[in-house]
C-alpha cells in the first residue's frame, strides 16, 4: 500500500516540485497551500489521514509550531511523524521542534529538492523496517 504524505507549504513552486516527486517516488501526496484556519487544517489532517506530514513551519495566517501542538494534542493523530521542511534555521525553531517531538528537520537552503526527496523517502523506508 503507498504512504500518504501531506505536504503543507505555502510557496507553490515548491509545493509542487515536492508533489511531483513524491507521487513519482510512487507516494500518495496530497497538498494544502491554503493554511488560513487551524480546525480546517486539523480536519484535512483527519480526513486524509496522512502517514507522515511535510510542513513548512513559516506560514502566512498559521503558525506551524500551532499545527504540530494541535496534531500532537489529537488522539486520533498524535502518531503522525512530521517532517519540518523550512527555511528558519535558528537555535530557537530547533529548541522548539525537539520540545514537540519532532525528529526531522530540515532547512531549505541546505538542500536540493531531490536530495530532501531522497531523505524523507530513505526516512520512510526505514521507519516502515
Amino acid at each position: 500500500m503507498k504512504k500518504k504524505l501531506l505536504i503543507i507549504e505555502d510557496d507553490v513552486n515548491i509545493l509542487y516540485t515536492l508533489q511531483a516527486k513524491f507521487s513519482v517516488e510512487g507516494f500518495d501526496v496530497e497538498i494544502f497551500n491554503q493554511a488560513y484556519d487551524i480546525t480546517l487544517m486539523i480536519n484535512k489532517i483527519k480526513h486524509y489521514r496522512p502517514d507522515y506530514i511535510i510542513l513548512d513551519v513559516i506560514l502566512p495566517s498559521i503558525d506551524g509550531w500551532d499545527i504540530i501542538r494541535k496534531v500532537n494534542e489529537d488522539h486520533e493523530l498524535n502518531n503522525i511523524p512530521f517532517i519540518v521542511f523550512t527555511n528558519v534555521s535558528d537555535k530557537d525553531n530547533k529548541a522548539i521542534s525537539s520540545i514537540l517531538g519532532i525528529k526531522y528537520y530540515f532547512v531549505k537552503q541546505d538542500l536540493i529538492i531531490d536530495e530532501f526527496v531522497d531523505k524523507v523517502r530513505k526516512i520512510i523506508i526505514n521507519r516502515g523496517k
